[in-house]
């Protein structure tokens, strides 16, 4: 299975971004599809968690009630719309695959940019 993130760009402080992550391939098996992001000189973070089939939702506490995480199990995507986002938001984000039967993330994106100033 491979993942293909999508939507980065540079926008403005209080401006709002919809990433978009499409599933491909085969032994897809989710369980859990999430959104982190990285800045250089830090370690990966969570953003975002969602049950594929559950739809139960997890968020980090500095996009909660900014941030929404959602998916569409008949085309194998999962969406971050990002609103009210801060300078420090800034990141690249990659959304990841939790698969059935396995304890963490094994199949990450290959990470887009987001870039917001103020």
């Amino acid at each position: 299975v491979q993942l293909q993130a999508s939507g980065g760009g540079r926008v403005q402080a209080g401006d709002s971004l919809r990433l978009a992550c499409a599933a491909s391939g085969s032994n897809f098996n989710p369980l859990l599809m999430a959104w982190f992001r990285q800045t250089p000189g830090r370690e990966r973070e969570f953003v975002a968690s969602i049950g594929w089939y559950t739809g139960g939702t997890t968020y980090e506490d500095s996009v909660k009630g900014r941030f929404t995480i959602s998916r569409d199990n008949a085309k194998n995507t999962v969406s971050l719309e990002m609103n009210s986002l801060k300078p420090g938001d800034t990141a690249v984000y990659y959304c990841a695959l939790r698969r059935t039967g396995r304890s963490s993330y094994e199949v990450w994106g290959q990470g887009t940019l987001v870039t917001v100033s103020s």
